[in-house]
């Protein structure tokens, strides 16, 4: 299959206090659309996970026109890139039941060695996932700049934010966003969403936390030690008057 299709109608625990699809929720629906076709194309666990490769996300970029709501039914469609060297380009798109394009969206996925916890080679391991061409542009995603700002607040990573590759999830990075942003960001509109990941975050872990808001923009960054962990921006639509 080319292009995989997930028919889905959201549940209350998927949404926030506005019944909009939380952004956690949203990439973990892309993640999860993600693994099944990966498996259905000859990548999933039995020559990944089981052998000690991790499907790890680099970059992610989603295009909102709008955020689908409580008991809205969706249709999410999914489709591979062609690879490039270390990258497994992917495209996103969320309709609702009229057909109506929601969301567009990207990512950039590797393959990480469980035992070294390096980027691995997929060519050495006979991972092959062919590209898809269907009319459909949708642009690569790009990072989000860091904040200017200074000042930080330590967070340590729970048990409950790490996942089977052993590190913080990355839709949990967007949760972490939603409970450091200004009360009156979270009522507004999202745009565009950027996240990048530069490094793993295990269990028990602290890092820095930097956030500031630049007008409709919304930035969060994490760092350890002077080295950049990830960075994530929310852009949203513009204030009404």
């Amino acid at each position: 299959m080319s292009v995989y299709t997930r028919e889905y109608r959201l549940l209350s625990s998927d949404t926030d206090m506005y019944r909009r699809l939380r952004y956690s929720r949203l990439f973990t629906l892309l993640q999860e659309v993600s693994i099944v076709h990966a498996t259905e194309l000859g990548a999933g666990r039995d020559k990944t996970l089981d052998r000690g490769l991790l499907w790890i996300v680099t970059l992610q970029q989603a295009t909102v026109t709008r955020m689908p709501e409580y008991d809205e039914f969706i249709r999410i469609e999914t489709w591979p890139g062609k690879t490039m060297h270390l990258l497994f380009p992917r495209y996103y798109r969320i309709m609702d039941e009229a057909g109506n394009v929601l969301i567009e969206a990207s990512a950039l996925w590797a393959l990480m060695d469980q035992s070294t916890r390096k980027v691995a080679f997929p060519e050495q391991h006979g991972i092959v996932v062919e590209g898809t061409t269907n009319g459909n542009t949708i642009p690569m995603p790009s990072a989000p700049r860091m904040p200017k700002v200074e000042e930080t607040a330590p967070f340590t990573v729970p048990y409950s934010y790490v996942d089977l590759n052993g590190h913080m999830n990355n839709t949990r990075y967007f949760d972490l966003a939603e409970d450091t942003m200004p009360p009156a960001l979270r009522m507004r509109a999202v745009r565009k969403i950027q996240t990048e990941y530069s490094r793993e975050v295990k269990l028990g872990e602290t890092f820095d936390v930097r956030c500031e808001q630049n007008g409709d923009a919304f930035l969060v960054a994490g760092e350890c030690a002077g080295q950049k962990l990830f960075r994530l921006c929310l852009t949203f639509a513009p204030e009404e008057a």
